[in-house]
């Protein structure tokens, strides 16, 4: 079992930045690929950005050039920077793992932070 901790939403004007941070805990050796995806009233879920064990990343069209995926440190902590946010990025952002369980994989999702771009 993985469980995710989201942190760091909140309201900015756009324009503005933010940076999201995700904690890993429990049986994190098995995790293959780390990602945020958000969503927002009314919308299906979607990725914004993963990276896998390997270091690559992938982006969403609509955030390429503004949102960074980032690890921490510590293995278990995954970051998103956030810079000139749009009011088209308020949602609520989900933090998500891709791990092995056994010979399938699992995902695991955190409860989720709000991201609200608004002036």
């Amino acid at each position: 079992q993985v469980q995710l901790v989201e942190s760091g939403g909140g309201l900015v004007q756009p324009g503005g930045s933010l940076r999201l941070s995700c904690v890993a805990s429990g049986t994190i050796g098995n995790i293959y690929s780390m990602g945020w995806y958000r969503q927002a009233p009314g919308k299906q879920r979607e990725l914004v950005a993963e990276m896998n064990s390997g270091g690559s990343t992938n982006y969403a069209e609509s955030v390429k050039g503004r949102f960074t995926i980032s690890k921490g440190n510590a293995r278990n902590w995954m970051h998103l920077q956030m810079n000139s946010l749009k009011p088209d990025d308020t949602a609520v952002y989900y933090c998500n793992a891709a791990a092995m369980v056994g010979i399938s994989g699992s995902d695991y999702w955190g409860q989720g932070t709000q991201v609200t771009v608004s002036s």
